[in-house]
């Protein structure tokens, strides 16, 4: 393969790939750091492809693996990450009025809860260890097969298919506990409570009643909810949706909470 060959399908590639760093890393400026360090990797061996997997398998095994080292030296956000960074953001009042900003200049910050259950599985999500995290990004969101996550993580099918399954299953009953969206008892009402403050025009109720997610939540098939959640994440592209400036803007909010978070509470 040619380098010219291998510029035009690493670009194609390219947004579903920062889209999973994001997810991974929570930080805009990780994500492009890691991008860049794949694109340097990747080309300086090159001539080690030799097409056993696919070249998006071979690209996203390299940038899995930069990930997991830098992962590694940090700590996992706490379960609870939503409550904590709203109790800071309420603390915050330069933290809205940044976010009104944006709302009001900007063509890419238009709130919709669909956006929001995407933002809330990606701060959530990092409270996994890193192999259940990854292996969810991949398989739900990705759409590889368990043979090429293997091939990613440098694992075996049987411990990818126990990552999977040990991390969805701690993601449904995260997300039953806290939803309000699919559980009428669930603690979590952000979604609603962020519409209010940044589409006060769109009634909160209907908004959520269009979404399939909420209106299968009665029949109470945790699994089949998961599934509907992953959907939605699956049509976002952190990078690029129609509330993406707004979304980014509360991400990196959260980021710089949890660093303090995490550095208080260290042992």
């Amino acid at each position: 393969m040619t380098i010219e060959e291998f510029t035009t399908e690493f670009e194609s590639i390219r947004p579903q790939l920062k889209s999973f760093v994001l997810r991974m890393t929570a930080s805009v400026q990780d994500t492009e750091d890691v991008i860049q360090d794949v694109w340097i990797k990747a080309t300086n061996s090159l001539t080690t492809f030799r097409a056993d997997s696919s070249l998006k398998t071979w690209v996203f095994s390299i940038a899995g693996n930069l990930v997991i080292d830098m992962l590694r030296k940090q700590k996992r956000w706490p379960e609870e990450v939503t409550d904590i960074c709203k109790e800071a953001a309420m603390q915050n009042p330069a933290h809205f009025q940044e976010a009104m900003a944006i709302v009001q200049t900007s063509e890419y910050a238009k709130f919709e809860i669909k956006e929001h259950i995407a933002f809330c599985f990606l701060c959530i999500a990092k409270s996994l260890p890193i192999e259940q995290h990854l292996c969810l990004l991949l398989k739900e969101i990705h759409d590889f097969k368990i043979k090429e996550i293997a091939v990613i993580l440098k694992t075996t099918a049987p411990l990818v298919k126990y990552h999977l399954h040990t991390g969805r299953q701690k993601m449904i009953e995260l997300f039953h506990g806290r939803c309000a969206l699919i559980n009428k008892e669930g603690v979590c009402h952000q979604c609603t409570e962020i519409n209010g403050i940044f589409n006060p025009g769109q009634s909160a109720e209907e908004a959520k009643q269009k979404l399939k997610m909420v209106k299968e939540s009665e029949k109470g098939d945790k699994q089949h909810l998961f599934d509907l959640r992953m959907e939605v994440l699956q049509e976002i592209d952190p990078f690029s949706s129609s509330a993406h400036e707004l979304q980014l803007h509360h991400l990196e909010h959260n980021r710089r909470v949890m660093n303090k978070y995490l550095e208080n509470n260290s042992e």
